[in-house]
């Protein structure tokens, strides 16, 4: 089964792959159709509508304004603020969600937060075999995943492919909207990297860990190297390229 939908700003494609021997899905010879996966894209619908700093409705944006007080939050935005914090620590300030002169904006963690539980999501309604593609990084299940990381200067090369059986990938860099990740110590563009990739358990890492990591500049990819479960592919603005040891590259 494949499902292409436009949420979040992004196009977000869906995978789903099955075996006929499994009756545990739904749908002809156990895939699962494109119907019995409309609860993990009506979930990325809501993220948008609740937590886009877009949105002058939504829960981010009535927190910014002070309509709504830190502990009146829901259980979802708090978690998201709680893990936003948790970066912001771990990279002495480089990732920031509330940046001087710019209201509120949790994006840079909301996207794979929501991506990954949707993820989640599909896996509960009998998903074994998916691959979950948000504007160009993946969580999947039931690898192995091949996952092509784009060259940060050549649209039509890779600079790698990898392997993915469990897990996620996402990446960070400048070539689709240019030097739009900021580093919150200083508040200006960061540009010591080209891109970072990163593998990990699950995309709220993968995702998160890239973009801290890009934030921080060259500092950053031996900071996201030490990160527990996460592999790193890098390339900085000399174009040197760096990559940890258990980096899944494919065959």
């Amino acid at each position: 089964m494949r499902r292409v939908e436009h949420i979040m700003g992004f196009p977000i494609s869906l995978l789903v792959e099955g075996n006929e021997n499994d009756s545990e899905n739904d749908g002809e010879n156990g895939v699962m159709t494109a119907e019995a996966a409309e609860p993990a894209f009506d979930w990325l619908r809501e993220v948008d509508a609740r937590f886009s700093p877009f949105r002058a409705d939504s829960e981010v944006s009535r927190l910014d304004r002070g309509e709504l007080a830190r502990d009146e939050v829901s259980r979802d935005l708090a978690e998201v603020l709680a893990l936003c914090e948790e970066y912001r620590v771990a990279t002495g300030g480089a990732f920031d969600v509330r940046l001087p002169g710019r209201g509120l904006d949790p994006c840079a963690m909301v996207k794979g937060w929501a991506v990954q539980r949707a993820a989640e999501l599909l896996t509960d309604l009998g998903a074994k075999r998916l691959c979950l593609n948000a504007g160009g990084d993946v969580a999947a299940t039931g690898g192995p995943w091949r996952v092509g990381v784009r060259h940060p200067e050549r649209a039509d090369r890779l600079c790698t492919v990898l392997s993915l059986t469990d897990g996620a990938v996402a990446t960070s860099a400048r070539y689709e909207r240019g030097d739009h990740i900021l580093d919150g110590r200083t508040g200006r563009p960061a540009t010591g990297l080209l891109s970072l990739t990163v593998v990990a358990p699950s995309l709220t890492e993968a995702d998160a860990t890239a973009t801290a990591a890009f934030a921080m500049g060259a500092e950053g990819i031996e900071w996201a190297a030490s990160r527990e479960g996460c592999e790193i592919f890098a390339v900085d603005a000399r174009q040197r390229v760096f990559r940890t040891p258990g980096l899944p590259v494919a065959a």
